[in-house]
């Protein structure tokens, strides 16, 4: 099950899990769309995996299995 990381790890945006503007790889690494885009090319900088437009759980699911409160924040220059 996706964790659903509460922000973007290069930048620190807050993404909540029903966001449109969160970005994954297969490791579940967590980008906004800005950076995903922009800053890095739709590339993990962690494993060189594709980032992919994040899944979003709906709201009933979200009650028995909630997102992750885990902030991860790798600054990229």
């Amino acid at each position: 099950m996706l964790a659903l990381r509460p922000s973007c790890e290069c930048c620190d945006k807050d993404l909540p899990p029903d966001s449109p503007d969160a970005f994954i790889c297969s490791f579940e690494c967590t980008y906004c769309r800005d950076c995903a885009q922009a800053r890095l090319a739709g590339v993990c900088p962690n494993c060189g995996g594709e980032l992919l437009q994040r899944p979003r759980r709906p709201a009933e699911k979200l009650i028995k299995y909630p997102a992750s409160t885990e902030r991860i924040h790798k600054p990229r220059n």
